[in-house]
């Protein structure tokens, strides 16, 4: 079970008038194992998928030979208060796959408890696995919890992007969700990569303040952990790919174990088109492979 900060423990200990938390079509839960023989296709091992994730086969059209691709979908609509949904996946030695999902992830307004949406991503020697999912558009009143872990190898690569959209899809103020919170976690041999956490809570801090957001409407972050891979020459390529882009950051993690990349953008669309941008010389130096093409641009 991820770490769970104590304000957002505190909201799981309210009665919810519908459905408990975990209850019927709340506890959502996506398992899978990649395989690929060295040179071969990477095929679906083992999956598991309960409500409201749904997956649909695999796709195999990324131009990276022997990547397969799997695109989540979440028919419910949206998270509601008290939906506990989590992702563990697992690419094995020499596989390759992308992970995302059919749309946004819409956490609706809420008046008890919270969401928690968790993964656990690990990649094995030789392995290249990729999360990026659609945005995180949080709603009026919305309480929102995510949490990432990762285990790569010293020979592996996962990549993953973190996009969120606090303007939600009704007509309100900008930044009327009531908290959310994320935490990435990453480890290669046991060993602390990486620990990021973000945490916007309008009120009793302004998300707007120069230090947060500012005068921007959309935060996303490119995580790289490539631990076999050269961090300086990765930073630079990166830094050239998005030097003409949104306002946009690149630090090296420590032990030369990857990269980390911040944007900030007016709107969602600028920053997923920054993370692209950004990811496409990830993808030349730790894959040899252009970009796939995506529903988002």
């Amino acid at each position: 079970m991820s770490q769970v900060p104590p304000a957002f423990a505190a909201y799981g200990e309210q009665e919810l008038a519908q459905a408990p938390a975990f209850g019927h079509g709340k506890d959502g839960r996506f398992e899978a194992t990649l395989a690929r023989e060295s040179g071969g296709e990477t095929r679906l091992l083992e999956e598991l998928a309960r409500v409201p994730y749904h997956l649909t086969g695999t796709l195999d059209t990324d131009p990276a030979p022997g990547l397969t691709t799997l695109c989540l979908q979440e028919p419910t609509g949206g998270v509601a208060q008290g939906d506990r949904h989590s992702m563990d996946v697992h690419a094995r030695e020499h596989a390759r796959g992308h992970i995302t999902t059919q749309s946004a992830t819409k956490v609706h307004s809420m008046d008890a408890n919270y969401a928690h949406l968790s993964a656990s991503l690990s990649a094995e020697a030789d392995a290249h696995l990729e999360y990026m999912p659609g945005a995180t558009i949080l709603n009026e009143s919305a309480r929102c919890l995510q949490t990432i872990t990762v285990d790569v190898d010293p020979e592996g690569v996962v990549l993953l992007t973190d996009v969120l959209a606090p303007d939600g899809l009704s007509d309100h103020e900008p930044f009327d969700f009531d908290h959310y919170g994320s935490r990435v976690e990453a480890r290669c041999d046991g060993e602390l990569l990486c620990l990021d956490t973000v945490d916007l809570q309008p009120t009793t801090g302004r998300p707007t303040d120069p230090a947060t957001m500012g005068e921007f409407g959309a935060l996303g972050t490119l995580y790289a952990f490539a631990p076999s891979h050269d961090a300086d020459a990765l930073a630079d390529a990166v830094h050239e790919a998005i030097a003409d882009e949104a306002a946009a950051g690149v630090s090296t993690l420590p032990e030369a174990a990857g990269l980390s990349v911040r944007v900030l953008g007016e709107d969602p669309s600028t920053v997923e088109q920054t993370i692209r941008a950004a990811w496409a010389p990830l993808r030349r130096e730790t894959l040899d492979s252009d970009l796939p093409r995506d529903r988002w641009y």
